[in-house]
């Protein structure tokens, strides 16, 4: 199956280069590019890619906003964006993940790791490694926020007491095959149990499902490491 992605940045440079990159490649094809956010929204909704590698900063609509509007429209579920940003833009990017981006890659990242990530977010996986989130989540996701929905302590009752665990180790970083091991299950069974607890909290994927265990007290951000 052809991965179908849609770049969205307002550097033209830039989407040349990554559009080169993605084409170079049997499994993967550009089907549009946009220069800002609102842009994005609208090839996203005219042409259904994928993956929509996703710029923080734009003019006008930024990457934030345009993100939420997509994942906000039933119709575009099975769209995955991967939000490509700085060092410097850690707040933004938590915005993002809360938004539903399925993960995250800082621009500087080489051409292997970017196509990898792509493929990662377009199978349904997140893009959130243990080491590259562990500052933002402490930091960010886990801290109080406007939009936050009071009733996701509610929500967590809907899952058994082994969707609830599988869940946690999830949001610590665990990769299926390590919480297997752990609880003694098969990985399959693991990944059973991470999509039910996708579904019972209307999780896109499992990006989101570290975000809820953490805004929803499930899993709490080390002592030593909060601001």
């Amino acid at each position: 199956m052809t991965i179908r992605v849609l770049l969205a940045d307002d550097q033209a440079l830039l989407r040349a280069t990554f559009r080169i990159l993605i084409e170079s490649v049997a499994d993967m094809t550009v089907v549009a590019e946009a220069a800002d956010g609102q842009e994005a929204v609208d090839l996203t909704e005219t042409h259904r890619p994928d993956v929509v590698i996703m710029d923080i900063r734009m003019p006008n609509v930024d990457g934030v906003a345009a993100t939420a509007a997509i994942c906000a429209r039933p119709e575009l579920a099975g769209t995955r964006i991967l939000v490509l940003t700085t060092f410097e833009d850690d707040r933004n990017v938590a915005k993002a993940l809360r938004a539903g981006a399925s993960g995250f890659l800082g621009k500087g990242v080489s051409p292997e790791v970017l196509l990898s990530g792509i493929r990662t977010v377009a199978a349904g996986d997140s893009l959130l490694s243990p080491l590259a989130t562990r500052a933002l989540i402490t930091r960010f996701l886990a801290g109080p926020d406007t939009d936050d929905v009071p009733a996701l302590p509610d929500l967590l009752k809907t899952l058994t007491d082994r969707e609830r665990e599988v869940m946690a180790l999830a949001a610590h970083g665990r990769s299926n095959a390590e919480i297997a091991a752990e609880l003694f299950l098969s990985p399959l069974t693991v990944r059973s149990h991470i999509q039910r607890a996708m579904t019972k909290l209307d999780a896109r994927d499992r990006a989101q499902l570290v975000v809820v265990a953490y805004r929803s007290g499930l899993v709490k951000p080390p002592p030593a490491e909060r601001d």
